[in-house]
């Protein structure tokens, strides 16, 4: 799933989260330079996140950064964020302290009120705090990063002339796959492999061997494949392991994506896609109507395009004073000085010089009645509130989201759900060499290949003898089955775990949120325990539609894993009339919830893998004839481009070994 947004994706496409560092505010995941590659397997030393999984917010936080997004704090204060639908990640606001801009009393006073009100967290001493004199550029910048997130800080670069090129994107590492020609030319055979887990990497393993004529054989212990890449709809049924049994209702045409949901344009998910004809379309992650509510900051929920505006407006007033009173005079030239504040003007709709360079608000902000014909321009929102009060809303948390590398726009779904992916797979491999219902009870490694025993979908003892044996299965689960791969293979498996990740579709009679609030796709975020509220990005217009009531993990994903599924829906929904009013409650007909760590064969959204360690460059080799396969193996984590590309170089592995011996 993708981690959730961000904070977050989605479990592989949705679910939370990423290798990008929230607090790296250049959109240049820590430990990449300008010129690296799109990620894709690393066995180098991570750095640990601020969210208990890759992908997933802080256990006991009400909000995340979808999985397919979805950080983790160090004692250095640093983060780092990931199944799905990630799910998602941000910056807390930004979580950094005081950082003040030494000019009159007046902008002073102003830029410390900044300081304590929003960014709450470390100190304003050590490297966060600014000199009054001798502020280098660097430094400039990264305080402008601090107080406007990410996208002001875009922004200032570029207005600075100091934004990436085009070739600081690279394409990915070229995959070749086997090919018959491969044996043909060297007198050598295809061999048989059985492959342990129908999800997408035990998939991707299959479809990529079976192009040069290996034997694959795949075992699946649900009555589906796909793994986590589970699309719910009506007639869907699932009992998790609390014995909570549920059957979809949906009507024709409604579904909701329980695990990844989204895919980003870079990933090689897409590729999959047009190769096995998979058609796509636009899955909106960013939606400027959608709403903010953090309801422990007391204020009333307000329109995402309405937040920024007022954030952005502000931050631009202070920079636009101390840059105009001096105060950066030693970090900026003349000419960067005037270029910075044109800048502002357009960027946060300030006032001019003779103004005070003052933010007032304007149309950026939203329309309490939009412009229409004739002299009618519309009625602009009241308003903005004042400095303090926007920023003790906090509301500055969420936007560097839609800038995060494997979160930001466009982002895509395929056409009908996220199982039309393993749907096709398994088509393409044949679905003859799938075996559902398999459980796998043992794994033997032997002097010429590997020996699994199982238990088949009526229940009776088998056994499969291949030359070569890949585990698709979730790591902590693995290390559950009795095998002979040694102590130092059961260790490295232990070192994983399941992460907690919940959501909720809520069927509606009436598609109200395009009706009444103009909101067509996007998300919702919100402080409270729910995280994020998807709105469908598909059928519109249309009669009904599906709204995902809940994405969260962590804490919040186990308080509401513990309750009945009737029971779910109901805090669910009346937590949602907070923010939508009461057609959130009278209109519901529906819904299904999903408890990813309670969901028998996968225990979780998605794994924590403990990146740079022995035990995770030991999976990555095989254990005699037995080789490992997953996002768990991968730097996307809870993303199925993890998945494809951890295939991609189990396949290149065992194939060259093939041709080689």
């Amino acid at each position: 799933m993708e981690e959730p947004r961000a904070s977050n994706a989605e479990l592989v496409e949705g679910w939370p989260a990423s290798p990008v560092d929230r607090r790296n505010l250049t959109g240049i995941p820590r430990g990449w330079s300008a010129n690296d590659t799109v990620p894709t397997l690393t066995t180098t030393q991570r750095t640990p996140s601020r969210f208990t999984s890759s992908d997933e917010p802080p256990a006991e936080s009400t909000t995340e950064s979808a999985g397919e997004t979805a950080c983790r704090s160090t004692p250095s204060g640093q983060s780092r964020c990931p199944i799905g639908e990630r799910d998602r990640r941000h910056d807390d606001g930004v979580s950094v302290a005081a950082m003040t801009l030494t000019v009159n009393a007046t902008v002073t006073a102003t830029a410390d009120l900044v300081a304590n009100v929003l960014f709450t967290g470390a100190g304003a001493s050590g490297e966060c705090a600014m000199d009054s004199v001798g502020v280098s550029r660097r430094r400039f910048l990264q305080a402008v990063g601090v107080s406007g997130g990410a996208g002001t800080l875009f922004a200032t670069m570029g207005a600075l002339g100091l934004t990436p090129t085009a070739e600081a994107a690279t394409p990915t590492t070229p995959f070749t796959p086997p090919r018959p020609s491969d044996f043909h030319l060297t007198g050598r055979t295809a061999k048989s492999v059985v492959i342990l887990g129908g999800g997408i990497a035990g998939l991707a393993s299959a479809y990529e061997l079976g192009k040069a004529g290996y034997h694959c054989t795949i075992l699946e212990a649900r009555g589906r494949t796909g793994g986590r890449n589970f699309t719910v709809r009506g007639g869907t049924e699932q009992t998790d392991l609390n014995g909570n049994t549920q059957r979809a209702r949906f009507s024709d045409g409604i579904y909701m994506n329980a695990g990844p949901a989204r895919l980003a344009q870079w990933m090689v998910t897409l590729d999959y896609c047009r190769e096995l004809g998979v058609p796509i379309e636009v899955f909106t992650n960013q939606n400027a109507d959608a709403y903010i509510y953090n309801e422990n900051s007391g204020a009333t929920p307000v329109r995402y395009r309405t937040a920024k505006a007022d954030v952005y407006g502000y931050v631009s007033e202070l920079l636009a004073k101390a840059a105009d009173q001096g105060a950066l005079d030693s970090t900026l030239t003349a000419d960067d000085k005037s270029r910075l504040l044109s800048f502002l003007q357009g960027w946060g709709a300030t006032g001019a010089k003779a103004d005070g360079f003052a933010y007032t608000g304007g149309s950026n902000r939203g329309y309490a009645s939009y412009p229409t014909a004739w002299n009618d321009d519309g009625t602009p929102l009241p308003g903005p509130a004042p400095l303090s009060d926007v920023f003790a809303s906090q509301v500055g948390r969420y936007f560097s989201f839609e800038f995060v590398f494997d979160q930001a726009m466009l982002m895509f779904q395929p056409v009908g759900g996220m199982d039309q992916i393993p749907q096709a797979l398994t088509r393409a491999i044949g679905k003859e060499k799938v075996q559902l219902g398999a459980v796998v009870t043992s794994i033997t490694d032997t002097s010429d290949g590997a020996k699994v025993a199982y238990t088949d979908a009526h229940g009776r003892a088998r056994a499969i003898t291949a030359d070569y044996c890949i585990a698709a299965m979730p790591p902590h689960l693995l290390a559950k089955i009795p095998h002979n791969l040694g102590p130092d293979v059961q260790t490295a498996l232990g070192k994983y775990s399941g992460s907690a990740v919940g959501k909720i579709g809520l069927e509606y009679k009436s598609r109200w949120w395009e009706t009444d609030h103009r909101i067509y796709g996007g998300i919702t975020e919100t402080d409270m325990d729910l995280a994020h509220i998807w709105y469908p990005s598909y059928g519109y217009h249309g009669d009904r539609g599906l709204v995902v009531g809940y994405y969260n993990t962590g804490a919040n994903a186990t308080k509401y894993g513990a309750m009945s599924p009737a029971d779910r829906a109901a805090r669910a929904v009346a937590q949602g009339v907070k923010i939508h009013g009461e057609k959130y409650r009278s209109e519901l007909t529906h819904s299904f919830s999903m408890a990813w760590h309670l969901t028998p064969y996968l225990e979780g959204g998605w794994t924590n893998p403990p990146y740079g360690t022995p035990a995770y460059n030991l999976l990555q080799q095989p254990s005699g004839h037995v080789y490992f396969a997953g996002d768990w193996l991968s730097d996307m984590v809870a993303w199925q481009h993890g998945a494809f590309w951890s295939a991609r170089n189990t396949v290149s592995s065992l194939h060259s070994r093939v041709m080689t011996h």
